[in-house]
């Protein structure tokens, strides 16, 4: 036990218009520049060569080897080189006090990225802390088919409300996850079965009763109460094919748009 790693700790990271290096110019560093455009990053690619999508993807392009100095003035560093480029870039990013993410290069990366899963405004990201990226690419597309879109969209609306109303009630922290939790289930209220609840409906009926008992414990985790039944119980019967469809599946490419953790 004494010899295990630290915990990582994740976080996601606002990048839109602040500089970010990525050195490397091949297929991996591509995948890696689209995600930090996407993100509104200002990203400059260092390397004597590189493929026509980055030439085309209008990042700043420095078609030479890297130089320490590339990363002076960034935010963020990306080495998506051969590991001796690699080597030098994690050198330079240390002395700067700067966070590199090294692709399926643990031992020069103090950053790694998850697999992500974006769901109707929603964003969760796995990680192996580096040891299996194809593990966490399996975890997020299990994620991925679980959690329907339009539904994730409801949830979100609902808690979005419900914020509201604690911010104007000054409700405590830790009474808030029970009353998101009631509020979710009240979408799934058996007496509003012929259609939805409006959200207005849903804070109103979390309002003035008190906090369901839970059912049972979880380990790591809160108590699980009806309502969290409910909502589970939803989830399941709306994916219940998924288990059994992946008993026969063929192994699933990466996606463009659902990268394993790196």
């Amino acid at each position: 036990m004494g010899d295990e790693a630290p915990p990582l700790f994740p976080a996601f990271l606002k990048l839109a218009g602040r500089a970010v290096t990525v050195v490397g110019g091949g297929p991996v560093a591509a995948s890696k520049l689209r995600a930090l455009l996407d993100a509104g990053a200002r990203v400059t690619v260092v390397a004597p060569e590189v493929t026509a999508g980055i030439a085309a993807s209008g990042a700043d392009v420095r078609r030479r080897r890297f130089r320490a100095s590339d990363l002076d003035g960034v935010w963020l560093a990306v080495a998506a080189a051969p590991p001796e480029v690699n080597r030098e870039v994690a050198t330079a990013a240390e002395e700067r006090r700067l966070f590199l993410n090294a692709v399926d290069d643990p031992a020069n990366a103090s950053l790694y990225l998850g697999g992500v899963v974006r769901r109707g405004g929603v964003t969760a990201a796995i990680s192996t802390d580096g040891r299996a990226p194809a593990l966490a690419g399996l975890v997020r597309e299990a994620i991925e088919a679980l959690l329907p879109e339009d539904e994730v969209r409801r949830w979100l609306a609902a808690a979005d409300e419900e914020r509201a109303g604690w911010l104007a009630d000054r409700v405590p922290m830790d009474r808030r996850r029970p009353l998101l939790v009631r509020a979710l289930a009240a979408l799934y209220d058996d007496r509003t079965s012929t259609g939805d609840r409006p959200a207005t409906d849903n804070r109103r009926a979390t309002q003035g009763r008190p906090i369901a008992e839970p059912v049972a414990p979880r380990l790591n985790g809160p108590p699980e109460t009806e309502e969290t039944h409910r909502i589970g119980h939803r989830l399941t019967t709306s994916t219940e094919g998924w288990n059994r469809s992946t008993e026969t599946a063929e192994p699933v490419a990466r996606r463009p748009n659902g990268p394993t953790e790196d």
